[in-house]
């Protein structure tokens, strides 16, 4: 790196571009440039960290350029208290500029960075969800297939919904607020089959819903409890996860882990992965990994989802909290046990 260049932040000012930094992990969340800058310069650990990385997508473009903006989706090393790697930052940043120099647009930089260890392709829901979002953020036109979903939601589901595609679904969630989408949804979303519910959840999770459809999602979670229906109860968790109606979401949390389908492994990670704010609360936490250390489905569970919480900053003091709670459970402090054994 040049003596000029110290963060990624300082990399894409110098070359000229406007940039955006969204955390792609846990759920796509804009990154502030100021956040961004911290947590470069590790006086903040990252917020979102999944497996002990950062994936980040960093959207830039030229000031001047009329093509649609360039993305990285990047995936970088995080220390045990889930501050940025800068030695993997730092070796990033060199190859760019080796590479690139600072003319980081441009058809000359088409693939030169497709063999950058720290580039990774992320699942097709992500992609989906993403490129929707920068769709919508860039005042752009849907892709071609969000008529058809459109159309499937006004007509009631009276159309086939075996042509919709992923790419549809993502643009119609980041479109809810459009015409009649949110309305059409709402009406429909109870009896929607189970291969458009899923995959639309998987896109509705990133969008900050309003307290109608969110208060909509929760009384139909609570019938898909009643009912021990689990692909139910997971979809509308994930769909209304994306909510700034957060008493919501823990109501949704505590209806999951007061019913008969608490323990259930989809249920767990789906809480862990979406609903983690939540978790602040210290009795909910206890309740939470209680049910997790219950689980004799999947081997490891208890311990890939500590390992997954305590890695969350906001998270951390009350997950390590548990190590000295008093009257844990005989299952819960087994299961801790086990963490050290």
């Amino acid at each position: 790196m040049t003596t000029h260049i110290s963060t990624l932040g300082e990399l894409l000012t110098s070359a000229g571009t406007q940039w955006r930094v969204y955390d792609i992990g846990r759920r796509i969340t804009k990154i502030d440039k100021k956040q961004f800058d911290q947590i470069e310069n590790t006086q903040v650990p990252y917020p979102y960290p999944l497996g002990g990385h950062a994936l980040l997508a960093i959207q830039f473009w030229d000031n001047q350029a009329t093509l649609d903006p360039y993305v990285w989706f990047l995936k970088f090393p995080l220390d045990e208290q889930s501050k940025l790697n800068i030695a993997s930052r730092d070796h990033f940043a060199s190859m760019v500029l080796e590479a690139l120099g600072t003319q980081l647009t441009g058809e000359a930089a088409q693939g030169k960075l497709d063999n950058n260890p720290y580039v990774y392709t992320p699942n097709a829901n992500k992609l989906a969800a993403f490129n929707a979002l920068m769709k919508c953020e860039l005042k752009r036109p849907a892709s071609k297939y969000y008529e058809s979903v459109e159309h499937y939601f006004t007509t009631q589901g009276k159309t086939d919904w075996q042509g919709l595609a992923l790419q549809g679904l993502a643009d119609f969630a980041m479109r809810l607020p459009h015409s009649q989408n949110q309305a059409n949804l709402i009406a429909l979303w109870p009896n929607l089959p189970e291969q458009v519910q899923s995959p639309l959840a998987a896109m509705i999770e990133h969008v900050s819903i309003s307290t109608e459809l969110t208060e909509n999602l929760l009384r139909d979670l609570d019938k898909s409890v009643s009912n021990k229906q689990l692909y139910g109860a997971v979809n509308n968790f994930r769909a209304m996860s994306g909510s700034h109606g957060l008493g919501l979401i823990a109501q949704a949390v505590d209806s999951l882990l007061q019913s008969e389908l608490s323990t259930e492994a989809d249920i767990l990670l789906t809480i862990a992965g979406r609903g983690w704010e939540t978790l602040t609360d210290p009795d909910r936490l206890y309740m939470f990994m209680d049910k997790a250390a219950q689980n004799n489905q999947v081997e490891g569970i208890f311990e890939s989802i500590f390992t997954d919480l305590v890695a969350i900053p906001m998270l951390r003091p009350h997950v390590l909290g548990l190590l000295r709670a008093q009257n844990r459970s005989e299952t819960l402090s087994r299961a801790i046990g086990r963490l050290f054994s």
